[in-house]
């Protein structure tokens, strides 16, 4: 595997996915499939948000994200795998995460990406604090991430 192959990158700044998915797809032409994903900041009617404070222990993040990356990469036999997640405040309609895979079809470069966001999603060392009008709050885990989960298993 090229050292390239896989590129995991933590980051406090704003990303933009257009590009990100532009660059990504740059000298793919052994590829049949690419699949992008990109997780958004929410703030819905009924549970409006001013900001999303992302914390994380960043040299366990990054291993973490390391080696779940490099779990997909391997297990569906990916061409190319990018892991993108953001960390500190951000404002909804933001980027927090985007996951790009490249395989030979489509198939595994799908389950390659759902992969990635449901360990993403339960394994990755995050905290997840909203802010709103009312107050702040940690968000708690879901069990349905965990149940996306567990068919991996």
């Amino acid at each position: 595997m090229a050292a390239s192959a896989i590129i995991v990158r933590l980051q406090s700044e704003t990303f933009d996915p257009g590009a990100e998915s532009n660059a990504f797809l740059s000298g793919t032409e052994a590829a049949g499939a690419a699949v992008t994903f990109t997780g958004l900041v929410r703030s819905t009617p009924d549970n409006p948000i001013l900001s999303m404070t992302l914390e994380h222990y960043p040299a366990l993040a990054q291993s973490q994200l390391e080696k779940i990356s490099k779990q997909a990469f391997e297990r569906f036999s990916l061409i190319k795998l990018t892991t993108i997640h953001r960390y500190g405040t951000l404002a909804p309609g933001e980027p927090i995460v985007q996951v790009m895979t490249l395989a030979g079809h489509r198939k595994a470069a799908f389950e390659g990406a759902q992969f990635l966001m449901d360990y993403l999603k339960t394994g990755a060392p995050f905290w997840k604090k909203e802010r709103s009008a009312t107050g702040e709050n940690w968000v708690a885990a879901k069990t349905a991430d965990d149940s996306a989960k567990e068919r991996w298993e």
